[in-house]
């Protein structure tokens, strides 16, 4: 199924005007469950260094989601998201400059060979590690430009049935099709990891069994629906008015349980 395209239509509908383009980003932080796990950990680690003048990454920066989070989070906060696509690029710092972010800038890197003479506390990636193939090149990347005592926060697919791989109808495949890998194995991305270079390593499942069945209502079928016919655009309001009160609780109940499995990986390393 190809998730790509789907992602790059919404863009451009919602990327009419600035205002369009932050409810999107909050359309997203709702939406997307990986949002919830991913910002209760940033936010854990503001109250530490939300006052201090700290250098963070977004990895793998894609439509800006992300960033733009990070870049409201402190005002002393110096942000840097990259990504290999040259088009998000440009329009993110277009964007951003139209909002008056100056916190942030946006640059066009391979995570493969990443280099950077700038030192960061904070590096996220979220939703990338699965499309790279050469991962062990971007851990080390990350180590190497991270200041003693940084934190790393990936967010990706287990291989507990990461990108919906267990699902008899795609025939073992991946549902998206853009992966080149179908998801971590827990132990396996910390290893990496600390074959990298990283001291400490804490990883846990993300996507339990609440978080499965919200991604399927707030994500699979719309989506599925989305590639048959753009027409169901149209529908798409009235779905989710219907079913966002599920995600809702769906979400939370993920985000304040531990889960003994999951679909989806939240791993930090520390240098």
């Amino acid at each position: 199924m190809k998730y790509d395209p789907i992602k790059k239509s919404l863009g451009v509908l919602f990327n009419k005007n600035t205002a369009l383009r932050q409810v999107f980003y909050k359309m997203l932080d709702v939406l997307l469950l990986r949002t919830w796990h991913v910002k209760r950990v940033v936010k854990h680690w503001a109250k530490e260094n939300g006052d201090k003048k700290v250098n963070v990454l977004d990895a793998g920066s894609g439509f800006g989601q992300y960033s733009y989070f990070l870049s409201g989070v402190s005002k002393s906060w110096n942000i840097k998201g990259v990504d290999v696509k040259t088009e998000q690029i440009d329009d993110c710092n277009s964007f951003f400059k139209k909002i008056k972010r100056e916190n942030i800038k946006f640059e066009y890197a391979d995570l493969t060979n990443f280099v950077s003479d700038k030192k960061y506390d904070l590096i996220i990636s979220v939703d990338v590690m699965e499309h790279i193939l050469e991962d062990q090149k971007v851990f080390e990347g990350f180590y190497s430009t991270m200041n003693t005592d940084g934190m790393l926060l990936i967010s990706t697919p287990s291989d507990q049935g990461g990108s919906d791989v267990h699902d008899h109808d795609h025939e073992g495949g991946s549902f998206i099709d853009e992966h080149v890998r179908d998801g971590y194995n827990i132990e396996g991305i910390q290893q990496q990891l600390k074959k990298a270079g990283f001291t400490k390593t804490e990883a846990s499942y993300t996507y339990g069994t609440p978080g499965k069945i919200s991604w399927k209502l707030s994500m699979k079928y719309p989506i599925l629906a989305l590639n048959i016919s753009k027409l169901f655009f149209v529908l798409l309001p009235f779905y989710y008015v219907v079913v966002m009160p599920f995600v809702l609780v769906l979400n939370y109940l993920d985000t304040k349980n531990s889960h003994k499995t999951g679909t989806g990986l939240l791993v930090k390393a520390w240098k």
